[in-house]
């Protein structure tokens, strides 16, 4: 069984800092393109970033600049440092497992919240 557990969430003040980690049992990393995602309330969820199994990494815009998505295959986990956090930023956070043709996994979300 596949699970994705998201950790690292909480509250921060603007122009702080996060890490959010994503760790992988029953799947083996390195196969996968692996993505956070958000979803703030009463929006739809929005792609974060994204990280290739070669380790090429995308952003969106909006956080292109501030926050780094990493991962390490030897410990299954996946991470999003986030800096310079915004208002904007307060969402869910979940981590996505993706493969083709159609595979795709994802966590339950952690909980950022940017508030002074």
């Amino acid at each position: 069984q596949v699970q994705l557990v998201e950790s690292g969430g909480g509250l921060v003040q603007p122009g702080g800092s996060l890490r959010l980690a994503c760790a992988g049992s029953g799947i083996s990393f390195r196969l996968y393109t692996m993505g956070w995602y958000r979803q703030a309330p009463g929006k739809e969820r929005e792609l974060v970033a994204t990280i290739s199994r070669g380790g090429s990494t995308s952003y969106a815009d909006s956080v292109e600049g501030r926050f780094i998505i990493s991962r390490d295959n030897t410990k299954n986990t996946l991470y999003l440092q986030m800096n310079s956090l915004q208002l904007e930023d307060t969402a869910v956070y979940f981590c996505n497992a993706r493969r083709q043709p159609a595979t795709n996994y994802w966590g339950q979300g952690t909980q950022v919240t940017v508030s002074s």
